[in-house]
């Protein structure tokens, strides 16, 4: 049974998902594509799809309202990503992108040692259903531009921008 429920941030609502295993998801409620993916959930892993709660829902609430204050760098959580073997590469390296920190899609390419696979990488990125806590909104391109991000690139500049708040690091020129 995969259980699921919403989660208020400063960011608006967030629709969270997680098998007996782990999270499986954690999207805006606002992406047209939310049905689908509950859907999708349901068919990879064979399992009805229900309102409620479970320990790791209930782990992922606490540890989004300390990241959201400032008080987690990182996420301890399981994880279930369902994907290719490149889709886990590209989402193994998301994972140990520091908090405060950036990297471009090409960084990213390399790191998988990959460095022609950028489209592909983005695409990878782009199949990412677990937000924040597999921090996508940590790539931008190769020149420092917003790119990419399915929650809206607003949400992903204001990730960002908390990140580096908190992390100690200059915000729009302005060090916190």
């Amino acid at each position: 049974m995969i259980k699921t429920t919403i989660i208020e941030t400063p960011l608006g609502e967030m629709a969270a998902a997680a098998t007996k295993d782990g999270i499986c998801l954690l999207e805006f409620s606002d992406r047209r594509t939310l049905d689908s993916e509950f859907k999708n959930l349901a068919w990879t892993f064979n399992e009805t799809v229900i309102p409620g709660g479970n320990k790791h829902l209930r782990a992922l609430k606490k540890q989004l309202k300390e990241y959201f204050k400032g008080k987690r760098k990182e996420f301890s959580l399981p994880v279930v990503t369902p994907g290719t073997g490149f889709q886990q590469a590209a989402w193994g390296v998301l994972r140990k992108i520091p908090f405060g920190t950036t990297i471009s899609y090409l960084e990213q390419a390399k790191l998988i040692n990959n460095p022609s696979a950028v489209r592909a990488v983005a695409n990878a990125n782009g199949s990412n259903r677990i937000a924040i806590v597999i921090p996508c909104h940590r790539v931008i391109g190769s020149d420092g531009n917003l790119i990419g991000y399915g929650g809206g690139l607003e949400r992903k500049r204001w990730l960002i921008d908390h990140e580096k708040k908190y992390s100690g690091q200059p915000v729009n020129g302005i060090l916190f």
